[in-house]
C-alpha cells in the first residue's frame, strides 16, 4: 500500500469526509487519492486560511474536516486558527508538508521552517513531526486524539518522509 493511500484510508476510518487542499508538489499523492475517495468531500482552497473556514463551515455542518497544505503558509492562518477554530472548540487535524528543512533545494523554504513550530506551539497547538514513513503508524492516534478533545492538531510531515524531492 503506498503511503497516500495509508494517509488516506486512516482519515476515513476516523470519519473525515470533508477535506480541503491547497496544492503542494509533496503532497500531490495524497491530494490526488483524496480526489478518488468517494466517501470524501473534496474542496481546493485557494490560501489556507480559506481553507480554515471552509473546514469550520464542514464542522458546524455535521462533517469531520481536515486541511492539507504547506507550512510556509502557517502565517496566514494565525488569526484563523486563534478566533475561529480554537476560539469554537473545532478539531482540525491539519496534515502540512514541512519544507525549508533538511534536503530542502529551495532557500526561501527555509524561513518559514525556522517559525512553523514556534508558531504552532504559541498557540498551544498539539505538533507531530514525521521524519520516517514508519512514522504514519501514530497518524490513526492522532486523529483520534484531535476529535477527542475537540483541538487542531499539526502533522509536519518533512523531506525525509516523502523521500527527498527526486534530485537528492
Amino acid at each position: 500500500m503506498s503511503i497516500d493511500a495509508r494517509i488516506v484510508d486512516d482519515l476515513v476510518a476516523n470519519g473525515i469526509e470533508f477535506v480541503t487542499t491547497v496544492p503542494c508538489k509533496q503532497l500531490a499523492g495524497v491530494i490526488d487519492e483524496v480526489d478518488r475517495r468517494d466517501g470524501i468531500f473534496h474542496i481546493p482552497s485557494n490560501k489556507e486560511d480559506e481553507g480554515m473556514g471552509l473546514c469550520a463551515g464542514a464542522w458546524m455542518g455535521g462533517k469531520r474536516p481536515a486541511i492539507i497544505m504547506q507550512n510556509t503558509a502557517i502565517g496566514v492562518t494565525i488569526n484563523t486558527l486563534a478566533t475561529l477554530i480554537q476560539y469554537y472548540r473545532m478539531p482540525l487535524p491539519m496534515l502540512i508538508s514541512y519544507r525549508g528543512e533538511l534536503r530542502e533545494p529551495v532557500a526561501c523554504q527555509v524561513e518559514m521552517a525556522v517559525h512553523t513550530k514556534a508558531l504552532l506551539a504559541q498557540l498551544n497547538i498539539p505538533t507531530y513531526h514525521f521524519h520516517r514513513q514508519s512514522d504514519v503508524e501514530e497518524l490513526d492516534m492522532i486523529l483520534k486524539y484531535t476529535f477527542m478533545c475537540s483541538k487542531p492538531v499539526a502533522i509536519l510531515t518533512d523531506a525525509n518522509f516523502w523521500g527527498g524531492y527526486g534530485d537528492q
